[in-house]
């Protein structure tokens, strides 16, 4: 047994279920701000950072007592909502829905201080991601059918990436590329992450929206929110003797599944099932779900917490 934690953020309950890996048991429940969306682990893990669109908020925890000991609000959030931990410069980046707006916060202490705010002057900026060496992130823009480039030392953007309809999922992988889950077109789009130029596509199921390597980046599990089941990318399959990203398998869930994440083992990865309130435990080699777990109502943001 470890003292490993689940954090799943409930929706329709504004709460957070921190829940036992091992067992399922929700050990701690915390009151938040309405409707927590998105979760991001702390450098040291001794903090936790979670937005709540609706609330207008962004909240730190602290990872021992589970209590809010700071709310951040801002004139400018309109649905925060994706976050980024850039641990290079011990910075957050936090994406605000409705005002197109990228905020980054200085981690280095305790709580957020807040560095600088601009716009990506992009419609639906949604979520965030970084390169492998954090010198550029990109932001999902659901809106525009697009991706935002920004110089990340610079805060200055270098390009605005066309992708598929309605852009959410995104991640940078470092054999694959940039990986983007486009909701309305049910694709993945692949981008040369220096160039941006789109290197290929790959079908997924119904309105895909996150897109989460495995620790070892062999694989990328995308879950598909009308689909019910999560699409897994094989990163280096050979197809057209050609090595790229590819779906190879999908995995049956839970109802409307959305917040992704592994343990750092890479065995097992955890699906947040909105409509069935529910966690759907995989087996990660396997590509089978083994178990669920009980939680909130509409369960959507989730991260795994290691110590």
């Amino acid at each position: 047994m470890t003292d490993d934690r689940l954090v799943v953020l409930n929706k329709d309950e504004d709460s957070i279920s921190i829940v036992d890996p091992d067992s399922g048991e929700t050990v701690e429940r915390v009151e938040t701000d309405f409707n927590p969306h998105e979760v991001e682990i702390g450098p040291d893990s001794e903090e936790v950072y979670v937005t709540c669109s609706l609330g207008g908020s962004l909240l730190v925890l602290d990872s021992d007592t589970w209590e809010i000991t700071q709310r951040f609000e801002h004139e400018r959030f309109d649905f925060p909502h994706g976050l980024a931990l850039r641990e290079s410069a011990d910075e957050l980046w936090l994406a605000s829905t409705y005002s197109s707006r990228v905020f980054v916060f200085d981690v280095d202490g305790e709580g957020v201080e807040l560095l600088s705010v601009f716009p990506t002057f992009q419609d639906k900026s949604h979520m965030v991601a970084f390169t492998p060496d954090e010198e550029t992130a990109f932001v999902a823009n659901i809106g525009s059918d697009n991706v935002t480039a920004i110089d990340a030392d610079e805060r200055e953007i270098v390009g605005d990436v066309p992708v598929g309809e309605g852009p959410e999922g995104i991640e940078v992988h470092p054999d694959g590329g940039l990986l983007v889950a486009n909701q309305d077109d049910s694709r993945l789009t692949v981008v040369d992450p220096e160039t941006f130029e789109e290197e290929g596509q790959a079908l997924l199921g119904e309105t895909p929206i996150r897109v989460v390597s495995s620790p070892d980046g062999r694989h990328v599990f995308v879950p598909n929110r009308e689909g019910n089941d999560v699409s897994v990318i094989d990163t280096r399959h050979e197809r057209d003797e050609d090595i790229r990203p590819w779906e190879i398998a999908r995995i049956p869930v839970g109802i409307w599944p959305g917040g992704t994440t592994f343990e750092p083992s890479g065995n097992r990865a955890f699906v947040a099932n909105n409509k069935t309130n529910d966690v759907s435990v995989l087996d990660a080699g396997e590509w089978v779900e083994i178990e669920r777990y009980d939680v909130g109502l509409h369960p959507d943001g989730i991260a795994y917490l290691s110590r």
